[in-house]
Parts: C-alpha cells; structure tokens; sequence
C-alpha cells in the first residue's frame, strides 16, 4: 500500500540508501516516510522539492514491461524510417527527372545535391534539439511550457533558413568554379540552387513543428506530410521538367521548382495538421501571436540542437572525404565504393530512426523523474539495435550480390562493390550501436560530449588509421588501397560506438537519482 508521496513503505529502507550521504538525500528519505501522525501536516507545508531533490514515486525503481516498451518504440521507430525514406525518395525523383531530361541537367542536379546535403543536414540536426526538450517537458507535464520552447525555435529556423539560402545563391558560384565545373553545368546548377533555396525557410520551419511532434511521442505526423509532399511533387515534376499539360520543359529549374514546392508542402501539411488535431490544437501555439526571442531560450536550443547537427555533419563529411581520396585508385574504385556506401546508407536507417526513438523514450522518462526506467528504456534500444545489426548484416550476406547489381551491369564494378559490402558486414554492428547510443545521449540533453566524440572518432581515430592503410606508408608498406579505407573506417565507427557507450553508461549512472534495489 503506497502512502500519500506516492511511495511505497514495505520497501526497506536502508535499501535506498546505500552509498547516499548528501543532505539533501536523507531530508527525502525523511519526508517519504514520516511518522503517520505528521502527514497530512506535511503534505501541505513540505514542497515537492527538497534542497534540489524531486520526491516522486517516479524517481524509485519501478516495474519495467521490457515487452511493451519494445512495441512503443518500434511504433515510434517505424514512421521515422518511412519518413526518412520519403525524404531520399524527393531528391532521388528529382535525380530520375534530371536524368530523364539530359546529360547536362542530370549533371547540375546531381552537384547541387553534393553541396546541398551537408548544408541541409546540418540545419536539420541543429533544429532536433527540440525533441529532447519537448520529450522532457512532456514527462513532467509542463505542457504549457511548449509554446514558447516552439516560438523560439521557430526563430532559430527562420534564422538559418534564410542565412542558408543567401549562402546557396551567393556562394555557389564560386564553388561551382573553383571546381572547374564545365560553363553550361554551373549555370543549370545555380538556376536550381536559387529556385529550391526559396524553400529552405519553410523546410526548417517544418523541421521545427516535427521535433515538436516528435517530442510528443507522435511520429506519424512527419510520415504523413512527407510521404504526401512526395506523391505531390511528383506530377508537379514531370509536367515542369518535360512540359506537359501546357507548361515548357524546364529541365533542371522544374526540378528546383518541383524541390522548393515540397518543402513548402511539407510546412503547409504539418501546419493543416496541427490546426485540426485536437492534441495539437489544445496548445494554443499561436493564440497570442509568435512570442519575441528570448535570448537564454535560444542559446539553450542553440547549445543542445547545434552539437547534433555538427556531428552527424561530421560523419557525412567523413564519407565525403573519404570517396574523394578513394577517387586516386581509378573509376572502378569509385563507383564500387558509392555502390556500398549507398546500399549501407539505405540500411544504417533503420538503427538512425531507432536512435531518434530512443532520444524521446529516454527524454519523456527524465522529463517524468524516472531516471531508473530512462537507464531500462536505454538498454531495451540497445538491444533492438543488435537485432537491427544482425538483420542487417543477414540482408547483406543472402543478397549483397543482387542489390549492386541493380546500381552497375559492369562485372568488375560488381565484384569490388560485393567485397565492400563484405566489410559493412563487419561495421554493421557498431555502426548501430552509436548511432543508437547518439540518440540515448541526446534523450539525456548530452549532445556536447556526443559530438566532440564522434569528431574524435571519425576524423582523429578514422583518418589517422585510414590513410597510411589506404595509402601506406613509404619505406614500411604500399598500403592497401580502397581496402585500407573502409578497414580505417571499421576503426572509426568501432570507437565511435565504445566511447560513446562508456559516456552514456556514465551519464546513466550519474542521473539514476535512487540506487534500484537488487
């Protein structure tokens, strides 16, 4: 029978406080089990909070249905796989249009999108330090706190939507030249960036109102417009690129036009569904207009959402850089290895939305005071993202031959880019494991030492291991080509995953308010 606090006393006492010497940790166990005559009379003079220590049920062990919180975060899990899909599905029909048309507008469209990635994944990451907040405020029923988390975020979007699409009109020029890129490609390709910059604000803008989601344990909504936005644009893409139904065939600007008008669809649906979703409607986000910015807001936004971004930049970038020192072994070398990469992409999606999940499971449960189940909830993805790894690496083995014959017909293209995938088949487990542990981090508002540890990882431990493999070293051996590279890149995502396990474990330790009874 649990008294007034919402704890229980047939539990031992002295099993909660093992190790426990602070003053503040006895003052709690001192107004959890009170002598009855004093407990109504504490119950109106004694806070919630003693000296910094929340006195809730939540914060002591409690049962932990490892069943049903596996369901919930597959239910979480899913959508945000369909919507990251959804999101490559965009740009790859504009890649199909761009090369349906021609040469040269297949050319500018594809470029754009090398320059244009890093930059958008950056500004995606630094806008998910939403979720976790949300996540947290939602646990501890701070609802009416949401509306000015979400104004303010809004105006971080604004910000960096409209400074990246000056920096894409701009200075894309001058890359495109310093690149010696040939004059009829440079100017396809600025026409598109220009055109699908417009829609740059209104994608982070629509970024900002799906963390917000997300943070409420409502993924689908992201699933829905995207996919939605995609069925759109499609039509809208083929009548502009090829000119249908009256329009000119446009090439590369009807794919900057098709580009900008998903994004701006995206921010429209989410937009429509907040409007009509009592859940999202009970808010009142914008009864009172857009609250002015609120500097220490921002910066803590700022200082969670900006280390997000800069590490998976930094892990985009690694592959980047990779490829472009792989190109001095030859053509085959690097359509071989962009066969891998893309077909280990595709699968790495599904321990990356496991990892996003995670992030608001183990950000509602601290939200909630219950860092006991927060720990549980970490070790439950843990688990599912070992499954993921060894689905993974069963996808691989039983069909990696096939799948790089749908990318080349080439047989020496094939056969490298099936070797590769053999050393995915080894990565495949670590890569999961930190993209996971990233998003337990996350859940737990650690981003900062996320962040300097995968830059250590992947260019540090990544690099310094990769080119003297890749390359070899002069008087000692001749290197081992593109084998050293990926072997270096093995190196990297395994020390990723270990450091990035050691922070969370202690981060875990750190934040389990009550020590659980054994």
């Amino acid at each position: 029978m649990q008294n007034q606090k919402g704890m229980n006393p047939s539990i031992p006492m002295h099993e909660y406080i093992q190790q426990k010497n602070s003053y503040s940790f006895y003052l709690q166990v001192y107004y959890t089990y009170p002598p009855p005559s004093e407990q109504a009379l504490l119950n109106f003079l004694i806070p919630d909070s003693v000296d910094g220590a929340f006195v809730s049920s939540s914060t002591l062990p409690q049962t932990f249905d490892r069943r049903s919180a596996t369901i919930r975060l597959v239910k979480l899990a899913l959508p945000l796989y369909g919507t990251q899909l959804a999101q490559m599905g965009i740009s790859t029909c504009a890649i199909i249009l761009a090369g349906r048309s021609g040469t040269v507008d297949l050319a500018a469209v594809s470029l754009s999108g090398n320059l244009w990635l890093p930059i958008f994944i950056l500004l995606n990451g630094t806008l998910m330090g939403l979720t976790p907040v949300i996540a947290h405020l939602k646990g501890a029923g701070r609802v009416n706190e949401f509306r000015e988390q979400i104004h303010q975020s809004i105006w971080i979007a604004l910000l960096l939507g409209v400074v990246t699409s000056l920096v894409l009109v701009f200075l894309t020029p001058f890359v495109l030249a310093a690149m010696h890129v040939a004059p009829n490609v440079q100017q396809s390709a600025h026409t598109y960036l220009c055109i699908a910059a417009c829609g740059i604000p209104a994608l982070a803008l629509f970024q900002t109102l799906r963390s917000c989601a997300e943070g409420m344990n409502n993924t689908r909504v992201a699933l829905f417009c995207t996919i939605l936005s995609l069925l759109l644009s499609i039509p809208l893409g083929v009548c502009l690129v090829f000119g249908y139904f009256g329009f000119p065939p446009m090439g590369a600007k009807g794919c900057g036009i098709t580009t900008a008008f998903a994004m701006w669809a995206d921010l429209l649906l989410i937009l429509f569904y907040f409007h009509r979703s009592p859940t999202f409607r009970a808010l009142h986000l914008w009864k009172h207009g857009i609250h002015r910015p609120h500097w220490p807001i921002i910066k803590n936004l700022l200082g969670l959402g900006l280390p997000i971004g800069i590490s998976i930049f930094s892990e985009v970038m690694m592959f980047a850089t990779m490829a472009l020192l792989i190109a001095t072994f030859g053509t085959v070398a690097i359509a071989a290895h962009e066969v891998a990469v893309n077909i280990s992409g595709i699968l790495y999606m599904g321990p990356l939305s496991l990892g996003m999940a995670l992030t608001i499971r183990v950000g509602t449960r601290m939200g909630e005071g219950s860092s006991f189940l927060a720990r549980k909830e970490a070790l439950n993805g843990l688990r599912l993202a070992v499954l993921f790894a060894l689905f993974n690496d069963v996808i691989v083995f039983v069909f990696g031959h096939w799948l790089a014959t749908l990318y080349s017909d080439q047989a020496n293209v094939i056969a490298l880019s099936v070797t590769l995938l053999h050393f995915a088949l080894v990565f495949q487990l670590s890569d999961a494991l930190q993209s996971t542990l990233g998003g337990i981090l996350r859940g737990y508002k650690d981003t900062r030492a996320a962040m300097i540890i995968t830059l250590f990882a992947y260019w540090i431990v990544g690099f310094g291991a990769g080119i003297p493999l890749g390359y070899g070293i002069p008087g000692l051996w001749h290197g081992f080509g593109i084998y050293g590279f990926w072997c270096g890149m093995i190196i990297s995502l395994t020390a990723s995953a270990l450091l990035l396990y050691i922070r969370s474990r202690r981060t875990a330790k750190r934040r389990l308010s009550v020590t659980p009874p054994q």
